[in-house]
């Protein structure tokens, strides 16, 4: 199984939804990156579950133990070992459902590619719980990029169809978003969702959305033309987030209905520097950032684990079952998910960064 995402600077995931400890290696990071643990608990906060009505009931208190690579409150530029136990797992809400292939999970596939051999407690090494350990880590990658002056920051763009205003000033947007649980950036846009995530809740169902992503401060030059650009970096680890079905950057699918002439970002010069009027482009041109804002969309499945009866097969049998859900679900994980997706963003920058001017540019 492929668990370990970058070259130069790399995450590796382990562990199961029910098993003992779940956590994360990063290695590869600058020496002397401060290590703030309050603000790793901020992070973990924001993906926990916070709110039983919008979120699973299932409510882990997320407490990170870092057991290697940081020494008098900074990295020490060997790995970073971070552990996270589970405290609140159910096992025996899956017992019954060993052979049955849940719609829109992994248990199907799993049971293909291992055999029988994997926990398929909650979803197992596949569950979004996993992501517990992807946040750790990221948020010392966020640390080591606010030092050189990169801000990362995503709002939910949309949720069951209902849309949030698209960002303005980035500055203040990105800067506001980090403290909101529920990162919308229109208030009545923030209502009007989390009444329709209660609203799937109550008929036992789920809703999922869009999130949009904003980076500003990359230089530009970062990346490598063909199999290496910044897209296709940031896809393969975006895609490694469970819920994650697709990825688009700058107007993305919107491009194709435009002409050239709408399409193509005109280039200025401004105050000595080089920009472009318009960003259609998200910030990447040949793969290689051009120093205007880089801008990411990622769209979210429902939870597939939803409390209306559905068809499915008992794949040890090999026969059709209906199926009927239960345990502790969530109806929407889009408002967790924001923090996944800004720490997978800031973990593949770094490695993009670190390839292109060294391990010791992220130092301040």
């Amino acid at each position: 199984m492929k668990n370990t995402f970058g070259n130069n600077v790399s995450v590796t995931l382990f562990g199961e939804s029910h098993g003992e400890m779940i956590g994360a290696v990063l290695d590869g990071m600058t020496p002397g990156i401060p290590v703030d643990e309050a603000f790793i608990a901020h992070q973990m906060n924001l993906r926990r579950s916070a709110n039983a009505m919008l979120s699973t009931a299932r409510a882990e208190p997320d407490l990170v133990r870092i057991v290697s690579g940081v020494f008098e409150g900074k990295t020490t530029g060997t790995p970073i070992t971070f552990l996270i136990e589970n405290t609140n797992t159910r096992s025996g809400d899956y017992a019954a459902m060993r052979y049955i292939a849940r719609p829109g999970h992994a248990d199907y596939t799993a049971e293909m590619k291992y055999h029988g051999y994997q926990d398929p407690r909650g979803g197992g090494h596949f569950s979004g719980r996993i992501t517990a350990g992807l946040v750790a880590a990221g948020a010392v990658a966020l640390t080591a990029l606010k030092g050189k002056g990169i801000t990362v920051g995503t709002h939910i763009a949309a949720c069951a169809d209902i849309q949030d205003r698209p960002f303005g000033d980035l500055a203040a947007d990105l800067a506001a978003l980090n403290e909101k649980e529920f990162a919308v950036l229109d208030p009545n846009a923030e209502a009007q969702m989390k009444a329709a995530i209660t609203a799937a809740k109550t008929e036992g169902d789920s809703v999922g959305g869009v999130l949009e992503t904003a980076v500003t401060g990359l230089p530009a030059g970062v990346g490598e033309p063909w199999f290496d650009t910044v897209e296709s970096v940031l896809a393969h680890i975006l895609f490694g987030i469970p819920a994650v079905k697709g990825v688009e950057f700058g107007a993305g699918f919107a491009l194709a209905d435009q002409k050239g002439s709408e399409a193509n970002d005109p280039f200025r010069a401004s105050d000595g520097k080089i920009i472009t009027a318009t960003n259609n482009c998200g910030g990447i041109l040949g793969g290689i950032t051009n120093g205007m804002p880089l801008t990411i969309r990622c769209a979210v499945k429902p939870t597939p684990s939803i409390y209306k009866e559905q068809e499915t097969v008992d794949f040890d049998k090999c026969e059709n079952t209906p199926l009927v859900i239960h345990g502790r679900h969530d109806p929407a994980i889009i408002h967790r998910a924001r923090v996944v997706v800004d720490s997978a963003v800031a973990l593949a920058l770094c490695d993009l960064l670190v390839t292109r001017f060294g391990t010791d540019w992220l130092m301040k």
